[in-house]
């Protein structure tokens, strides 16, 4: 009876675990600017930090980061990804950090018109004449306060 109680109890464990890492990819998916769950279109997000420029990345450098996948530009940039995702990765699942902080609305992003803040990537939409880095620029801290709260209430 103890062999088949001890089973069942890990068998509950590993569902339990499985479930929730299985919901957190999901819910990651849901509200990051993926397409096929690739990222920042394709563009290497440890290179914000490291070069300090948008550079695509190779989808032989891929790494998949709880349902998100990233491509990097080099095998090092890889290997920092998969140390520690979540310092890399951009803010507001990659949607434009202006729309998020204005209006809490997921607006699509140029991943080449960025600005890091301490420590944390921001993205922006830029196409029309209409870049929101410039706008951001002008109120970002308050625009910032208000882009984490709309951010977060999306996961509620």
């Amino acid at each position: 009876m103890k062999p088949f109680l001890i089973t069942a109890i890990g068998i509950i464990f590993c569902f339990t675990l499985f479930s929730q890492t299985t919901t957190k990819a999901s819910k990651r998916q849901k509200h990051y600017n993926v397409s096929s769950n690739l990222a920042l279109q394709g563009y290497d997000p440890v290179a914000y930090f490291t070069q300090g420029k948008a550079i695509k990345g190779n989808k032989a450098f891929a790494v998949n980061a709880e349902g998100i996948i990233y491509h990097c530009s080099t095998a090092t940039n890889r290997d920092l990804l998969v140390k520690n995702y979540a310092i890399y990765e951009p803010q507001y699942g990659g949607w434009c950090a202006y729309a998020m902080g204005n209006s809490g609305e997921k607006v699509e992003i140029n991943p080449e018109t960025f600005k890091i803040v301490d420590g944390k990537l921001y993205l922006f939409y830029n196409a029309y004449f209409n870049n929101t880095l410039k706008s951001w620029n002008k109120d970002e801290k308050s625009l910032r306060t208000k882009a984490d709260l709309n951010w977060q209430n999306l996961f509620k």
